[in-house]
């Protein structure tokens, strides 16, 4: 009799959906992840933006009324107008915020 080691179909199956269910539960949390970097990205952002806000009044006397004043003046660059995901930084009170 000849003994041949391999997988059965079954074992294969049950291997594929294993592989299947974990892929299942993991795609929901990198998600998550991804949409929490970004966030976190935008409030760096924002702190950049802060800094420059801080250096133009510091330049001009005065805060500026918009981020547009702040690439003017050549502080940020237009890049650094909105976050990777696209929300708009925008300047009220001479504090940065994004939507």
């Amino acid at each position: 009799m000849i003994n041949k080691k391999a997988f059965t179909l079954l074992e294969m199956v049950v291997v594929v959906m294993i592989i299947s269910i974990l892929f299942l539960l993991t795609i929901p949390n990198v998600s998550k992840v991804i949409n929490s970097v970004d966030d976190n990205a935008c409030d760096a952002l924002s702190r950049v933006v802060d800094s420059a806000i801080v250096q133009y009044k510091l330049n001009y006397g005065q805060y500026p009324s918009s981020v547009n004043d702040l690439i003017a003046a050549g502080l940020i660059d237009e890049k650094q107008a909105s976050c990777s995901n696209g929300k708009n930084i925008y300047i009220s009170n001479g504090q940065a915020y994004h939507e």
